[in-house]
């Protein structure tokens, strides 16, 4: 039995998502943010130092915990996907490609997406009414001159990436897929859109088709960045 610890509306949506694919039987156990300001509870620094989600808790493996959504995908694929659904071969071509859209999603495609969000923040509470003008004014120039583009940038790659195929490590769909679609839902939402990248548009149609990820949808929710 997994235990999952989920924090409501973030990125432990994907192995929610990674278990249903699977098949496994799982615990899920949910924490609620801080209402004002967004934080996990202290009660996940009780599962994990860190007190960050997702965290799950392999029971059958002398309750080993496991933090990091990529540590966690590669914990589940080497010790739960036997068959190989999730992963290409280890050692091909493909698991190169696979291997890279695992880690891009969290190493490159979420720290400037983040980043938006918390600028996109400066000029409303809990930041002092005086300094929300110069908050508003500082996060307009960080966007336009680093932000915007840096987003723009991934954007683009990303569409030009899946002209190799429907998914992101080519044509099967894989556990690298769930990892980009926090990563994709995120740029949707406060990315700039995703208008005029059909790519990018019928990769996320495609998720949303999948029978786990409704399944997954219809327990937890869709992710949504606060104020969407």
């Amino acid at each position: 039995m997994i235990e999952v610890h989920h924090l409501e509306n973030s990125r432990s949506q994907r192995v929610v998502w990674l278990l249903e694919e699977l098949g496994m039987e799982y615990a899920l156990v949910t924490h609620q943010r801080d209402p004002a300001t967004l934080l996990a509870p202290d009660s996940l620094r009780a599962v994990h130092p860190l007190g960050k989600a997702p965290v799950i808790r392999d029971k059958a493996r002398n309750d080993r915990v496991i933090a990091e959504s990529g540590a966690i995908i590669d914990y589940l694929i080497l010790h739960h996907d036997a068959e190989g659904r999730l992963a290409p071969p280890r050692g091909s071509d493909a698991w190169e490609r696979y291997c890279f859209w695992l880690h891009h999603a969290e190493g490159s495609g979420m720290p400037p997406l983040v980043m938006a969000l918390v600028f996109s923040r400066l000029g409303q509470p809990p930041v002092p009414a005086l300094a929300r003008p110069l908050g508003r004014l500082f996060a307009r120039g960080v966007e336009q001159q680093y932000l915007g583009p840096e987003i723009r940038r991934l954007r683009d790659f990303w569409e030009r990436e899946l002209a190799a195929g429907p998914w992101f490590a080519g044509e099967a769909f894989s556990a690298a897929d769930i990892q980009m679609s926090f990563a994709v839902l995120a740029m949707a939402g406060r990315g700039g859109g995703l208008a005029g990248y059909p790519r990018l548009e019928g990769f996320l149609a495609a998720c949303r088709e999948r029978e786990a990820y409704r399944r997954t949808v219809s327990r937890i929710g869709e992710f949504r960045l606060a104020g969407d």
